[in-house]
């Protein structure tokens, strides 16, 4: 598989390399952060590489804690008595959990793993040198960048002419039909890959669940891959196209005045002139001669006596009794001014707006005839209000 050795592409490749070369010639000090997938961040001193950190595979850390070497609660305590240091070294040294030259192999491997991982992705930009120098688990003595490139070159091409190769986080193979007794029979590190290939992880998430390199899960399941003890699921058929219906341009055209119904020119005619009249009934001129048509005088019990004109019926003000009048101070309800404005309100034969159905904008719901017939709010109401001989009320 050809694209295996291409899938960081010569550009990538040449562009790491020219970006570390130059910090060497210039023996540079301090970090420089390549951009891709899965990237990462070159730590210099002097020009040359002491520590590389990147996303696409394990670090110091988690080859000490996954392999079992330290365990989660040492580890804290390890971070604890460091304080605040990522990498408690004497500490580790102090307790006995690993010696000075065991770290630096773990050190150097973690180093060299990261830029397979950085090698093996795909690279698309190069930041300019950051001058801060923090590097995680450097090594003693710096790698010149040229052989570190060279060395990740060679492990991608080594992974490239296996038989079966895979990338380190593309592929995810599935356990295949395997015997017992074949099952048993695998060494320790290949055991371990086929217990966690579940058609989930790839190379690199099985490196960090196990502790392994990303280079030796990688080429630990190319292998298994090759013998036939894993395989590689089946891609999924494509999903079925679907069809989309436009309708026809007819149905989009706009309506034109003529459908719109519009109001009815009786009902506008009518309400225009019983405003008309209501404004002629509302003149102050009119009201004063109606003011003055009526003579108030007093009686000889002291209360007052109004005469109306001649010809007023039952329903005149002058047949009104004391105090039930619109002019009283207490009466209640519009001035017969107001009253002859009223609106004139549509018959039964005139045309009704169109109504929306009950539930039919999603909003409102209407009651199922089961419930609707059933109000117990109103039963306890009524409850309450009757009255017993021993109620008292």
């Amino acid at each position: 598989m050809s694209g295996i050795r291409d899938s960081l592409g010569r550009v990538g490749f040449d562009l790491l390399s020219s970006a570390l070369s130059e910090c060497r010639q210039a023996r540079a000090t301090g970090k420089l952060r390549v951009s891709g997938r899965p990237g990462g961040v070159f730590h210099l001193h002097d020009g040359c590489v002491v520590a590389v950190e990147s996303p696409g595979a394990p670090g110091p850390e988690a080859r000490l804690l996954r392999s079992g070497r330290v365990s989660g609660e040492q580890w804290a305590e390890l971070l604890r008595e460091a304080g605040g240091t990522r990498w408690p070294q004497a500490g580790l040294i102090a307790h006995g959990y690993a010696g000075a030259a065991q770290l630096r192999v773990v050190c150097m491997m973690a180093m060299q793993d990261a830029a397979f991982a950085v090698v093996a992705g795909d690279v698309e930009a190069c930041d300019p040198l950051d001058a801060a120098f923090e590097p995680y688990a450097p090594v003693d003595r710096g790698e010149m960048p040229g052989r570190l490139l060279q060395e990740a070159a060679r492990k991608l091409a080594a992974v490239a002419s296996l038989p079966r190769p895979v990338r380190p986080d593309r592929e995810r193979p599935v356990q295949g039909a395997v015997a017992d007794e074949l099952r048993d029979q695998l060494p320790l590190q290949q055991g371990e890959l086929f217990l966690h290939a579940d058609g989930r992880r790839t190379a690199r998430d099985i490196a960090f669940v196990t502790g392994l390199g990303v280079y030796t899960a990688t080429v630990g399941m190319a292998r298994l891959l090759g013998e036939g003890l894993l395989v590689l699921p089946e891609a999924p058929a494509s999903a079925s196209p679907v069809t989309v219906r436009i309708p026809p341009t007819e149905s989009l055209r706009k309506r034109s005045p003529s459908t719109v119904p519009g109001p009815d020119p009786e009902l506008l005619s009518a309400l225009a002139a019983a405003l008309t009249a209501g404004a002629e009934d509302t003149d102050p001129s009119a009201a004063g001669e109606s003011a003055g048509a009526a003579v108030t005088e007093g009686d000889g019990d002291g209360r007052a006596r109004t005469d109306a004109p001649e010809g007023a019926g039952d329903g005149s003000p002058a047949n009104v009794p004391d105090g039930e009048g619109p002019d009283h101070p207490d009466a209640v309800g519009p001035s017969p001014a107001l009253r002859s404005a009223a609106l004139v309100l549509p018959g039964p034969d005139a045309p009704s707006l169109p109504r929306r159905e009950p539930g039919a904008s999603g909003i409102t719901e209407t009651l199922a005839p089961e419930r609707a017939a059933v109000n117990w709010k109103g039963f306890f109401r009524l409850r309450h209000r009757i009255w017993t001989p021993d109620s008292g009320t």
